[in-house]
């Protein structure tokens, strides 16, 4: 019986894509931050962006290769502007307004068209909702759900900075089903990836997965093993809704 439909956000819920201009205003918002601080890098935008880049590369490199998601402090101090040697005291306190500042400025973000309605459908179904989503910032996803209006909607929302694993582990999605009191054998996925999404809740034993694809899938996806397919394809994040009417009238039937 499926009971609970949980999802990423960023690239499934929401449209997210990078560009020169995004990563350009992410910077100099970045460098305009740290000076009203107190914190001068003395170096250009363009200096200050090939040295982010790089701390973001160590960072990816040490996650990726352990499925841990660190705090805003550590990746801000201990990687993307390690470089700096910023003083600890004068830094730490500022990183997750940086943190956040980077997760909605560096990344074009928009709610994908009748998320609202499909949302309102699952739950008029009798259906749990939940979010499970990779994210370096404490509080963002929590914010921008209240700006789309659509965070009543949710039972539970699990973040990777919060819970310190990341997807695809499956203990992360372990923790949503505690807080939401599923079975993951009773449980539909939706994501944009197969190397977090679909194999991450194909590890934890979930029912079924359903992939969208976002501007950022093939990236994220190149050069992965692929442990698991998604049960289902989707180009419109509506066609959620009917999937789970046909899923949920079979289980009755």
């Amino acid at each position: 019986m499926i009971t609970t439909v949980m999802f990423d956000m960023g690239g499934t819920l929401e449209d997210i894509y990078v560009d020169d201009r995004s990563e350009r205003q992410a910077i100099e918002k970045l460098q305009n931050m740290l000076l009203s601080y107190g914190l001068d890098p003395q170096v250009s935008c363009d200096q200050l962006k090939t040295r982010v880049d790089e701390g973001w590369l160590r960072y990816g490199e040490y996650r990726d290769s352990c499925d841990v998601e660190l705090k805003p402090i550590a990746i801000w101090k201990d990687y993307v502007l390690k470089d700096f040697n910023f003083p600890a005291e004068v830094l730490e306190p500022h990183c997750e307004e940086i943190a956040h500042m980077w997760e909605v400025t560096h990344y074009h973000r928009s709610l994908r068209p009748r998320v609202a309605e499909m949302l309102k459908n699952l739950k008029d179904m009798g259906l749990k909702l939940g979010i499970i989503s990779n994210t370096a910032a404490l509080y963002q996803v929590f914010d921008i759900l209240e700006e789309y209006g659509i965070r009543d909607y949710f039972q539970d929302v699990t973040l990777s900075s919060v819970t310190g694993m990341r997807k695809p582990t499956p203990d992360i999605f372990q923790v949503s089903l505690r807080q939401l009191q599923s079975r993951p054998e009773e449980c539909v996925y939706v994501g944009d990836t197969v190397s977090r999404d679909i194999i991450g809740s194909k590890r934890a034993g979930f029912a079924k997965a359903i992939q969208i694809c976002s501007q950022l899938t093939k990236m994220k996806d190149c050069g992965i093993k692929r442990e698991f397919e998604p049960d289902y394809l989707v180009e419109d994040i509506y066609d959620v809704y009917p999937i789970l009417c046909g899923l949920v009238h079979v289980q009755s039937a």
